[in-house]
């Protein structure tokens, strides 16, 4: 199974307000296992960069005032993507932006159906606790002493250790032989219309003591001293 665990760096916080996507870290996964497949792009916004969103990530007007324009690199992200399910942490955000970005140069955006989203995944395990990406960093002991700012692909290389133990851990790859059965640990954080299959269970089997077996039982309860329910 391919994944691509990605996030995003922006001026703000809605492109229905203008806001652009500027940055975009992608890391590839198959079967939950890193391939050392990446995808790492910078963008213009062709706008200001707002002084709040700067502080997060860094990424300034003049350093941003020289990269492509997200039109001209679509393509190359759109195959690095592929047909992959897409992890993000508040999916919601970032595919806001992307599918924004998309639309824009005149692309398709793409279908919530691919969105996995470790926030909520997060809240269902841990509810009421911090689900920031450092809090659950920092839960599940991943070092991220390097992560001074922001930035899309040290965030998903982060997100993709976090993902890992959020679905079970490295373990969950580790079965003598393929089990069909293994419920999927994400699948029902996903739209409600995708196709999941059923589990089958065995047939409850039925079972009753004979007298050999009843004459069995009676003799050994009577054999034991001062049982604790002869003092009820």
């Amino acid at each position: 199974m391919r994944e691509i665990i990605f996030d995003t760096e922006t001026t703000g916080f809605d492109p229905q307000n203008g806001d652009r996507m500027v940055e975009i870290g992608c890391i590839e996964m198959i079967d939950r296992v890193e391939t050392g497949e990446s995808f790492h792009c910078y963008y213009n916004p062709e706008r200001p960069m707002p002084k709040a969103a700067e502080n997060v990530h860094g990424l300034s007007d003049v350093f941003l005032s020289d990269k492509m324009l997200f039109a001209d690199g679509a393509e190359e992200l759109l195959a690095f993507l592929g047909d992959a399910k897409l992890v993000a942490h508040n999916a919601q955000f970032d595919f806001n932006f992307l599918n924004a970005e998309l639309e824009l140069c005149g692309y398709k955006p793409i279908s919530r159906f691919r969105m996995i989203d470790t926030l909520a995944i997060a809240k269902s395990k841990h509810p009421g606790a911090k689900l920031s990406l450092d809090a659950l960093c920092s839960r599940y002991g991943i070092d991220r002493s390097h992560r001074v700012k922001h930035g899309a692909l040290l965030d998903a290389e982060l997100l993709s250790q976090l993902y890992i133990e959020l679905t079970g851990g490295r373990q969950i790859g580790l079965g003598l032989a393929d089990d069909t059965t293994r419920p999927d640990p994400v699948a029902s954080l996903r739209p409600t219309s995708q196709l999941v299959a059923r589990r089958t269970f065995m047939p409850p089997r039925e079972h009753h003591a004979d007298a050999i077996e009843l004459a069995r039982h009676k003799t050994f309860i009577e054999g034991i001293k001062d049982p604790l329910w002869a003092e009820i």
